[in-house]
């Protein structure tokens, strides 16, 4: 039960996703099979069965989750007419949020964030549409994603020294605030191997950083 509240707290059902934004089963199947819109993060499937005067019946449902951010996401592809167009979209929607983030004095010498940008964002692409990043940021959009992204970056690269300074010690802090408010809860069965664990709770207690 507890994966179910969840599930109806923090996403929307594919029948509430189509609800929301007026759009068609075969409409939301047509853009996912052209790779302009993530695949369910979810799937729950579920056996009913039910006792009643007119006797046992049964019945199996499969029911899809989408990340909320999706019916703003849906909204774009109805706006544009081309595949091309609405992975541009992503790219300029992903490398503002770095740049961004960058002013903000989030910075990371990783080659995906740097000259291998181009490249980093093609793979996150290819995440997106496959529902991963619906299940792990709180929006699954291209903002949350990125932060997410950089976070993790920054964290890996300070956790691997052996001390740090005062300045690391207030740049983790940060990188792990950040990576706090990009993130999603993760469903209950899922939360000790999420990267939320390793990275914000793990990290916290191991360097001792207020939440």
């Amino acid at each position: 039960m507890e994966l179910i509240k969840y599930l109806n707290k923090h996403f929307y059902t594919k029948q509430e996703l189509l609800d929301i934004t007026k759009v068609t089963a075969e409409d939301l199947l047509k853009y996912q099979e052209k790779g302009q819109m993530p695949k369910p993060s979810y799937k729950l499937s579920v056996n009913l069965k039910s006792d009643s005067f007119f006797g046992l019946h049964s019945e199996a449902q499969e029911i899809e989750y989408y990340a909320k951010g999706y019916s703003s996401w849906l909204a774009i592809i109805q706006s544009v007419n081309s595949i091309e167009a609405v992975y541009s979209i992503f790219v300029k929607r992903y490398k503002i949020a770095i740049k961004s983030l960058e002013k903000q004095g989030y910075s990371s010498t990783d080659t995906k964030v740097t000259s291998a940008l181009d490249d980093h964002i093609k793979e996150e692409w290819s995440h997106f549409l496959n529902g991963i990043y619906g299940l792990c940021t709180q929006s699954g959009l291209p903002e949350d994603i990125a932060a997410k992204e950089l976070s993790i970056l920054i964290i890996n690269e300070l956790s691997a020294c052996n001390e740090l300074t005062d300045e690391q010690q207030n740049k983790l802090t940060l990188a792990v605030d950040l990576l706090d408010s990009a993130s999603s809860l993760f469903a209950p069965h899922e939360r000790l191997k999420s990267s939320r664990h390793r990275l914000v709770n793990e990290i916290r207690r191991k360097y001792q950083l207020k939440s």
